[in-house]
């Protein structure tokens, strides 16, 4: 398989220069070329075809969501583009927008250090997301080889596959809920590909649905704020980022502080839940971490919540979910086919606690459902 193309979009020589050098040390993985800004970089799309984009967000003459606009208008299908944002306000606000046109990921520009560290801070940020893509490239290229060694032997017919976007894995198997009574909360864990999946599945969800959703969302501090305030805007139910204390409220969305772990813990009048939100450390590598919240959720409301698990890489929130499927809550999972990654739900799936997989579109119904 020829390496994936990478083109280096920023306006700084210095993170072109970090950022090419960590893409130089990844196997599989070459850059192609690099640009100054986005309107260099419309030019060098053209020309080098890139199989992914790392795209600075803030440049002068045309900035990175400006050049997403533009290349959402020629309705060309989008190379994958990994964002690079400042841990601001602007910076949050900005790469949220910058995920709703399209962007795949985002990762943090060092604010502080050495040139040393700052490369082994993106390298580790920037690293896992090539290796998904690489990944995938190489599923379709085997995929691609088989078909026409199978077409080239075929005698009688024409052999024909089915044409996956992404990994095939078995069907998974379902679990049964081991006691059926309406879900009193919803906690839901979810990572890359994960704010546009919400601002697609949560605006779906109605005012008067009832009960709380708990929502851990892999980013880091302020992103956490813009992604809030963003899919606020759009639904019908309330969605905020979560504050020590918040007591939980039927039709209240709380999303995780970024840099930070959420529990539910049992208000002191012994009726109602709240979230409390902790320094503890990373689970998973994550913080906020799905594990830590599943697992509050199984101690307190044994056999009446619904865990969701959507797009995402790693394994965070298996082994909440494991819990949660103990203590009969019942579990939903996002299929492989509409996850932008199929990291997180995968692991559940296989394992067998999923009760049931669903695509992105009808995961809203499906929470629903849980709730009757």
């Amino acid at each position: 398989m020829d390496p994936i193309k990478v083109l280096v979009v920023d306006d700084t020589i210095l993170y072109r220069k970090v950022i090419g050098d960590v893409i130089a040390s990844i196997p599989d993985a070459e850059v192609c070329g690099t640009a100054a800004n986005g309107r260099f970089a419309l030019t060098k799309i053209k020309t080098f075809k890139p199989d992914l984009i790392t795209l600075d967000i803030e440049m002068p003459e045309m900035n990175g969501l400006e050049l997403l606009e533009e290349l959402k208008k020629t309705g060309m299908k989008l190379p994958r583009i990994i964002m690079l944002s400042t841990l601001t306000t602007r910076g949050g606000d900005m790469t949220i927008r910058a995920l709703e046109l399209g962007a795949f990921d985002f990762i943090t520009k060092p604010q502080s250090g050495t040139s040393t560290e700052n490369m082994e801070k993106i390298r580790t940020q920037l690293t896992p997301a090539v290796a998904a893509l690489i990944q995938e490239k190489k599923f379709r290229s085997r995929l691609q080889n088989a078909r026409a060694t199978l077409a080239r032997s075929s005698t009688s017919r024409q052999a024909e596959l089915p044409k996956p976007t992404r990994p095939v894995t078995p069907p998974p198997r379902t679990a049964k809920r081991p006691i059926s009574r309406p879900s009193e909360v919803v906690a839901i864990g979810i990572s890359t590909g994960g704010p546009n999946a919400l601002a697609a599945m949560l605006p779906k969800l109605p005012a008067d649905i009832g009960v709380p959703i708990l929502i851990v969302q892999h980013m880091p501090p302020v992103f956490t704020k813009s992604l809030a305030g963003s899919l606020n805007n759009k639904c019908a139910i309330e969605v905020k980022e979560a504050e020590d204390g918040d007591l939980l409220k039927p039709g209240l969305a709380l999303i995780a502080p970024g840099g930070k772990q959420m529990r539910v813990e049992a208000h002191r009048d012994g009726i109602h839940r709240l979230v409390r939100i902790t320094d503890d450390p990373p689970e998973n590598s994550c913080k906020p971490s799905a594990d830590y919240l599943f697992r509050s959720v199984a101690s307190h409301y044994v056999g009446r919540a619904t865990g969701i698990i959507m797009t995402g890489m790693g394994q965070d929130g298996f082994k909440g979910l494991q819990k949660m499927h103990d203590t009969g809550s019942v579990i939903l999972g996002q299929d492989e086919a509409s996850c932008t990654v199929y990291g997180m739900p995968k692991a559940p799936a296989e394992a067998g606690i999923t009760n049931k997989v669903v695509p992105l579109s009808e995961m809203a119904r499906a929470l629903v459902n849980t709730l009757k």
